[in-house]
């Protein structure tokens, strides 16, 4: 099955509400009318109002990085669901290694965010994969079922159509390291796979996994190219309008 590319920017903890907008309107003169490729910035929550309205009448996609799953109440710095819809959100990154490892996220209540953002007509950038200790010690892909399967309980065939995995290796973000094209691929099929087992293959193969580890200019063709990598999740090259604009024109390029 043909699946749109998808390349999502996650900008973490970067760019002042001024800056955001400047490298927002930069991506969108380049590439604002791009349709063959989704296009999805994720700016820090302080930036979401004024990102939205640099993105409206565009085809670039707002997204954010994380969100509470309930939906109002007494959590103090937390954003809901509700409040990322106001600015027209389509996606939310949820589970990303970060979230699991500095502030202690499990699969259980990553589970309740992807439930919720559903439910809101939000599309979950699902994060998984391993640390460095799990693949030296061959647990790869035992820890990417977990999760994947933990993360996913409760949601049915028609809603995992909206869901987008991205596999991470956590030993290749921020690190310059990047897993093989075959050790991408690898995972990736094997996600697939798991997606096949939970809701059959006609809903997989509409699932879109998206490579979230260190994927660069000079490696992204390669990456792009293969059977089951639909496109990136995209940290430091996405905070330079250059390098971003490159890895959506060589997803475009890409068959």
């Amino acid at each position: 099955m043909l699946r749109k590319k998808l390349i999502a920017g996650n900008w973490k903890m970067n760019k002042t509400s001024a800056d955001a907008v400047e490298l927002a309107r930069e991506i969108v003169a380049a590439i604002g009318q791009k349709p063959d490729v989704d296009v999805v910035l994720c700016p820090p929550f302080t930036a979401l109002e004024a990102v939205a309205k640099v993105v409206d009448g565009s085809a670039v996609k707002l997204g954010a990085q994380n969100m509470h799953h309930e939906a109002s109440g007494a959590f103090t710095g937390e954003i809901s669901a509700p409040m990322l819809r106001a600015f027209f959100a389509t996606h939310v990154i949820l589970g990303h290694s970060e979230r699991r490892t500095l502030f202690g996220e499990t699969d259980p209540f990553i589970n309740k965010k992807v439930l919720a953002a559903l439910k809101n007509q939000l599309r979950p950038i699902l994060c998984v994969g391993e640390t460095l200790a799990e693949r030296e010690a061959g647990s790869t892909l035992k820890v990417v079922q977990t999760q994947t399967e933990a993360c996913l309980e409760g949601v049915s065939a028609e809603q995992a159509a909206s869901v987008v995995i991205a596999y991470e290796p956590v030993w290749a973000i921020g690190t310059g390291k990047v897993a093989t094209t075959e050790q991408a691929q690898e995972v990736h099929a094997f996600i697939r796979g798991l997606l096949t087992k939970l809701f059959g293959a006609q809903t997989a193969g509409r699932i879109r996994i998206l490579y979230g580890g260190s994927m660069k200019p000079a490696n992204a063709p390669e990456l792009l190219a293969q059977n089951d990598i639909d496109g990136g999740l995209i940290g430091g090259a996405s905070l330079e309008a250059r390098s971003f604009v490159d890895l959506v024109n060589a997803a475009a390029a890409a068959k």
